[in-house]
């Protein structure tokens, strides 16, 4: 067990995932900025992707964010025609959020750029790394899912 009392240690283990975090990110940055956006941008088009007609509501308890600080990106990818705000079918009021054609292009092109830094990481530390590291990704991430399991899964395809 690795012991976290030691700062060297916490360091360490800080330090990596600070520095994997940045890899991670570097690709779709830089193809991001080239359209003028940044990684918040990213961020919704990633959750609208993964949970199609997803609402303004649950896309903020996603993010985490207040609707003043999703009101200018979201704005920016729908004049951008790379979201599309459709009405509820059963309540008119509410409004439903999905990629247009470009935006799920981009949004495809992001995540396989994500895809293959992390193919390669994965093929080099092994199956049991890998199991361990999605363990510890998803303790790290319980309680932010603002929806239950199985709306979690709905819309993933099996890439």
């Amino acid at each position: 067990m690795t012991d976290l009392k030691k700062s060297t240690v916490q360091r360490q283990i800080m330090e990596s995932f600070f520095l994997a975090y940045q890899a991670f990110t570097a690709k779709p940055d830089e193809m991001l900025a080239r359209r003028g956006l940044s990684r918040v941008h990213h961020r919704i088009l990633f959750f609208i992707a993964n949970y199609p007609s997803l609402s303004v509501k649950d896309l903020l308890g996603y993010l985490g964010v207040s609707k003043q600080a999703l009101n200018i990106p979201l704005r920016q990818l729908l004049e951008m025609h790379l979201v599309e705000s459709l009405p509820d079918e059963d309540d008119k009021r509410k409004r439903k959020l999905q990629l247009s054609a470009e935006g799920a292009r981009l949004e495809h092109a992001l995540r396989r750029e994500q895809a293959r830094l992390l193919a390669r990481a994965f093929a080099e530390a092994g199956d049991a790394a890998v199991s361990n590291w999605l363990s510890v990704n998803q303790a790290l991430a319980a309680g932010k899912h603002p929806q239950g399991d199985d709306k979690r899964n709905a819309g993933r395809g099996s890439e």
